[in-house]
């Protein structure tokens, strides 16, 4: 679903996996003070973002499933999307895509968490079409690098996550809409 058959799941394994571990540093040059406790033993911010990520996903389906019982999340935090869509299969395609935009757009999320930017240069500028996205992190956001492509104040646009994979989920529909 992101490209390179690498799923939002896998992502958050992979991230849960190999992230979660304290940064190992060796010994410096120079002096440094004596630890009076030990560092955490994972790293809390990635820890943090999969449990954020598995909120808003619980939080999504729960609200958009009121008539059913959605039950326990998974133990398992890369199991909630296949929990979410289990009990929001039954919804209108427009809730269901609502949902494949929110969970392609935490596996984009996954990806910059593990420094892969190059998943954002795999989508065309919605406002232009070309592919000169890059990603910014001070701003959080997608720019196109394309000179013309640029808002009323001449800056270059820029697109938030949400965006891009509303817009990607979108042409993924019309796409097998027209296939079939």
């Amino acid at each position: 679903m992101l490209g390179d058959d690498t799923t939002t799941e896998h992502r958050l394994r992979l991230l849960q996996a190999e992230f979660t571990q304290p940064a190992r540093t060796g010994p410096g040059d120079s002096r440094t003070p004596t630890r009076t406790e030990a560092p955490a033993p994972v790293n809390l911010g990635i820890v943090d973002r999969i449990r954020a990520a598995v909120y808003e996903m619980e939080q999504h389906t729960r609200s958009a499933d009121r008539a059913t019982a959605a039950g326990p999340v998974p133990a398992d935090p890369a199991s909630v999307y296949e929990w979410a869509r289990q009990h929001t299969a039954h919804l209108d395609p427009e809730r269901q895509q609502a949902r494949e935009a929110l969970i392609y757009r935490q596996g984009l999320e996954h990806a910059l968490a593990m420094g892969d930017d190059s998943v954002i240069r795999k989508h065309p500028c919605p406002q232009c079409g070309c592919w000169g996205l890059y990603w910014r992190a001070a701003a959080d956001r997608a720019v196109c690098v394309n000179h013309y492509c640029t808002d009323d104040a001449g800056t270059s646009t820029t697109w938030t996550l949400a965006q891009i994979a509303h817009r990607h989920i979108v042409g993924q529909q019309a796409t097998a809409r027209h296939a079939t």
